[in-house]
């Protein structure tokens, strides 16, 4: 997830200009390796309709050569909506029933990793049930004073242990977190 120096993931009406996309290779090569893992990605409907869309149309242009790209169209996506009852998306389905069982299973199914990919709502329902086993936190060098926090609503304090921090030339420092249950 990317987020500001403050904290949040959007600004307060919801802008994103903010965030570092100039990568360097060193930050492409480590989320390449924390996505090389995954067979499943699940979204909020919100982000669903634009991350696909995005990805699919990269990755179907014969001239692409982002493996990214490809790693995000071909990987099996669960849409997670109310509202939504069909779409048109390639290796999608949607779910729309209970979001603590829908996701509990999922995760003791059989497979690889699974990935988040939001957006900020969606990610601060999973916070709230403790969903998330693990947190790669893109810390981008700007605050944006107010706007949306994947933390908010929080009924109960949660503690977690830091695994890894690496900062990188482009900017951007990555927190990596997992719950601590101690």
């Amino acid at each position: 997830m990317q987020i500001s120096l403050d904290g949040f993931v959007a600004g307060p009406n919801g802008e994103m200009d903010w965030m570092v996309w100039n990568w360097d290779t060193a930050l492409g090569n480590y989320v390449m390796d924390i996505t090389e893992p995954v067979d499943c990605i699940i979204l909020g409907r919100v982000l669903a309709e634009g991350f696909i869309n995005h990805w699919a149309a990269i990755a179907t242009n014969p001239d692409t050569t982002e493996p990214f790209a490809r790693k995000m169209h071909e990987t099996h996506k669960i849409v997670f909506s109310k509202t939504l009852d069909t779409h048109d998306w390639q290796n999608t389905i949607i779910a729309q029933n209970d979001l603590v069982t829908e996701v509990t299973n999922l995760k003791n199914q059989d497979g690889q990793d699974i990935i988040v990919y939001g957006g900020g709502k969606f990610v601060t329902n999973l916070i709230k049930h403790g969903l998330i086993d693990e947190y790669h936190l893109f810390v981008n060098p700007s605050a944006l004073g107010s706007g949306m926090s994947i933390f908010q609503g929080l009924e109960n304090r949660q503690a977690f242990k830091l695994i890894e921090a690496r900062s990188f030339e482009c900017g951007i420092t990555v927190l990596c977190y997992k719950p601590d249950a101690s």
